[in-house]
């Protein structure tokens, strides 16, 4: 079966706050279309969303993007009030796969060199989970770490069974 092929499942969403680097956010979209995802992107952004870098690793796959842009933090919020968040980083006290995944959930990752907000993590640390790693490296590429976690969550979803 392919991926939400009824129409009641709920894509999940992926958010990416302040990213930094082009092509990490054209693979990462690249991803949200094969698996049906929408994403997001918060606050302000080390290129321009037009940038030839961001759609070559997206490659002829961008225009079938879902995206949606906010302005901060809040904004995203604001616009999806109902809407579930899981948060991911390396100071995360939780394993991502402890999570226990809902379609429609907010997966929310922070930009490549500073990851998360600090007050974020703190206000939701029964929500923030880490990709266990071993201590060479400091943390995993973030085009990585949302397809770890999206098909992990896909995984406990179910839906392309």
């Amino acid at each position: 079966m392919p991926l939400y092929e009824k129409s009641s499942q709920k894509p999940f969403q992926i958010v990416l706050v302040e990213p930094e680097i082009p092509p990490n956010t054209g693979n990462i979209g690249r991803l949200c279309v094969a698996t049906r995802s929408v994403l997001h992107l918060v606050g302000k952004l080390g290129f321009q969303i037009d940038d030839k870098q961001v759609k070559r690793a997206g490659l002829d796959y961008w225009q079938h993007l879902q995206l949606k842009q906010h302005a901060d933090f809040n904004s995203l919020k604001k616009a999806n009030p109902h809407g579930r968040s899981l948060y991911f980083s390396k100071r995360g006290k939780i394993p991502y796969t402890e999570a226990k995944y809902q379609q429609g959930d907010f997966l929310i990752f922070g930009s490549e060199t500073t990851g998360l907000p600090e007050e974020l993590i703190a206000e939701n640390p029964d929500a923030t989970y880490y990709i266990p790693t071993t201590k060479l490296v400091r943390s995993l590429n973030i085009a990585n770490a949302c397809s770890v976690v999206l098909y992990e969550a896909i995984r406990q979803v179910g839906v392309w069974e």
